[in-house]
């Protein structure tokens, strides 16, 4: 069991706080006594009270407890965080307020009243401060379980729109594979080896919501020599991925479309084809791929229809990223396109 002790000291200050407030209510009482001797006495009867629940909850199943805000060990459900809490109060006050008059010197000045009046005040006092405690806990756990159903949703349309964007690669290589079988049956033979390749590469991997982006960059690659077969020398690539974003995280089949669409879009439409430059930069604290080509280009304002892949994607990285990523588009008719994906590390 793993204890969060940056949890636990918040917990303290809090606390101390409290006493630090009780203790101006028992000088108000109590005036013959200073503050700072009902300071001692409240911090003695609310550090045991504390330390009782604080760690007493531990020893609770966790099955058995509200789950908290980073998802650890919460306030115990039904009447055990009620028993904890009584325990807690009667141990309190049984052994921190003793401590507190044998360290004051004061245990010789109060009558039973006293003491009954005092038990009064660490009985509620400690019923507000666990109710407190406990409603934080329950906000808390509303607040995980809310965070894990925003997380799977996402991971969800994640999955969905891959789903999508599978298929239409798949369908787009196999038209092109039909189309060479009839002028270069050696090439379509070699093109059907390398798609048998990549599909056997990329099966397992594509079942994650994220991957490296070294992976991503070794998928690419598999799929450019792929298109370099049908296409030939009217085809040119690179891929330029430093070493230390190699293991950047990434959704798969991020870019893939979008060397699709350069290359159906882009390059295709041209006699000579052209050239696909695929980067990733650090800028800040944020993760840039770029894709470019030297393609037709198009006008951004007014872009043209069936890029499945373009769309797709953007979608991918607003739902992925929770609105923090973002999708360039620059280009023009005849000068190529440039696609940066804009990514929080």
């Amino acid at each position: 069991m793993t204890i969060a002790w940056r949890s636990i000291a918040h917990h303290l200050l809090q606390v101390v706080a409290f006493c630090c407030v009780i203790a101006v209510l028992t000088t108000a009482i109590w005036p013959r006594h200073s503050y700072g001797v009902q300071l001692v006495g409240s911090l003695c009867i609310g550090l045991v009270t504390w330390a009782v629940i604080e760690f007493g909850r531990l020893l609770v199943p966790a099955r058995l407890c509200h789950t908290d805000s980073e998802g650890g060990h919460g306030w115990p459900k039904g009447w055990r965080g009620g028993a904890l809490a009584a325990a807690g109060i009667g141990t309190g006050f049984l052994l921190g307020d003793p401590l507190g008059q044998w360290l004051t010197g004061t245990g010789g000045y109060r009558s039973a009243r006293d003491g009954q009046l005092s038990l009064l005040i660490t009985i509620a006092a400690g019923a507000v401060a666990t109710y407190y405690f406990h409603m934080r806990g329950r906000a808390a756990a509303l607040e995980a379980a809310r965070n894990a159903a925003e997380r799977d949703a996402s991971e969800a349309r994640l999955k969905l729109l891959q789903s999508q964007l599978e298929p239409h690669m798949l369908f787009n290589t196999l038209a092109n594979l039909r189309a060479l079988i009839g002028v270069d049956p050696a090439a379509a033979q070699q093109m059907l080896d390398r798609l048998n390749d990549y599909l056997r590469a990329t099966l397992a991997a594509s079942r994650a919501t994220r991957h490296p982006l070294a992976a991503e960059f070794e998928r690419l690659r598999d799929y450019l020599a792929l298109m370099a077969i049908r296409m030939g020398p009217r085809l040119a690539f690179e891929l330029r991925l430093p070493d230390e974003l190699r293991e950047s995280p990434v959704p798969p089949l991020l870019l893939q479309p979008l060397v699709e669409n350069a290359i159906q879009h882009g390059l295709e439409p041209r006699v000579g084809g052209g050239r696909i430059d695929v980067s990733a930069a650090r800028e800040g604290d944020a993760l840039v791929l770029a894709v470019r080509d030297t393609g037709v280009g198009f006008d951004p304002a007014h872009r043209p229809a069936g890029r499945f892949g373009m769309a797709q994607v953007t979608e991918r990285v607003l739902s992925a990223y929770g609105g923090r990523g973002r999708v360039d588009v620059q280009s023009r008719p005849g000068e190529g396109a440039m696609i940066r994906l804009t990514l929080p590390l």
